[in-house]
């Protein structure tokens, strides 16, 4: 016969696992994806990168098209890891197709 003891289980039938947390998932870093200016890459090219692989309006693309003019460079977005680099291959492949010497990078936020 077993004492009242000998009984671990609780009432929802789970036995041993009342004091065991579950470890939180961190989430996963994201990375900042620029376009940096340069002297020789259409406007009108860096505005149709945006609005292709960025999903940009026109209007907002106009906005940090003159962004990347005047300051050298300008965040398109915020991404995971594999995303992000996903983009800048597009951009940067996009970008030599066209013979343009657009720079599209990536860093840690």
């Amino acid at each position: 016969m077993m004492s009242d003891n000998d009984d671990r289980s609780n009432d929802d039938g789970d036995v041993g696992l009342a004091l065991k947390t579950r470890p939180k998932t961190k989430r996963p870093p994201l990375y900042k994806v620029m376009l940096l200016n340069d002297d020789y890459t259409p406007m009108e090219f860096v505005v149709l990168v945006l609005e292709r692989f960025f999903g940009i309006g026109h209007a907002h693309a106009t906005e940090i098209m003159l962004t990347v003019h005047k300051k050298g460079l300008a965040v398109v977005g915020v991404f995971p890891f594999e995303i992000a680099e996903t983009k800048v291959q597009q951009v940067m492949e996009f970008a030599r197709r066209h013979q343009h010497p657009l720079q599209c990078t990536m860093e840690k936020e």
